[in-house]
């Protein structure tokens, strides 16, 4: 069976809630993760024999399944050694890729991360009332990047506290803005403000007047 088919399973116990339980049980879900179809509910014949009852059991469709049977879907078609695994939280749903070749999915200051991110967000979100944010990450890139960018930032914000020179960075993507926003948001010598259209709107640090 393919990991991009919803797994489906027809079992048997001497009653239906017996049957699902065993069902379940082979899945590895709760009841609330699969749809229960009565094949056959059983019947007692003489001295307590008769048929199992019969359920089939099929699990359901997620955001998180569906960002995962996407990605892994792309990789396939990409030739790309990589598995997308998905869980669902609170605030996001949380993907992270593994394999031989995640180096490729990350591109050039995360741009590929980025794209493949936006992409698997409008197939989660697409047809939902309730909008579900997606992150993506491999090999720890996000948390890797967010130090660099404060450690950057810091640099930065001591050399035009030193010179009284204001610094423009590159291009940057929204996320990335606002962690050199925030990082230095109580620094008490500079400011920083964003300038410029999409996607060339880059942060500006500046010393306080």
């Amino acid at each position: 069976m393919s990991i991009h088919e919803a797994r489906s399973i027809e079992v048997k116990g001497k009653t239906v809630d017996e049957a699902i339980f065993n069902g379940l049980d082979q899945l590895g879900l709760s009841i609330d993760q699969v749809n229960v179809e009565i094949l056959h509910e059983g019947s007692k014949g003489i001295f307590g024999l008769g048929k199992s009852a019969q359920v089939r059991l099929t699990e359901k469709d997620s955001p998180a399944k569906d960002a995962e049977n996407f990605l892994n879907t792309l990789f396939e078609k990409m030739h790309v050694g990589a598995t997308a695994n998905a869980t669902e939280g609170e605030e996001a749903i949380k993907i992270n890729i593994e394999g031989d070749s995640t180096g490729i999915l990350i591109g050039r200051r995360g741009e590929t991360l980025d794209a493949l991110q936006y992409l698997t967000s409008l197939v989660v979100n697409r047809d939902r009332e309730e909008y579900t944010r997606v992150s993506l990450d491999t090999e720890n890139y996000r948390k890797k990047r967010e130090e660099t960018l404060i450690r950057l930032a810091n640099r930065i914000a001591a050399k035009v506290a030193k010179t009284g020179r204001k610094v423009v960075m590159e291009p940057m993507n929204p996320y990335e803005r606002r962690i050199l926003h925030s990082a230095l948001q109580g620094n008490p010598k500079v400011e920083t403000v964003s300038e410029g259209e999409e996607p060339y709107r880059r942060v500006i640090v500046k010393k306080k007047r």
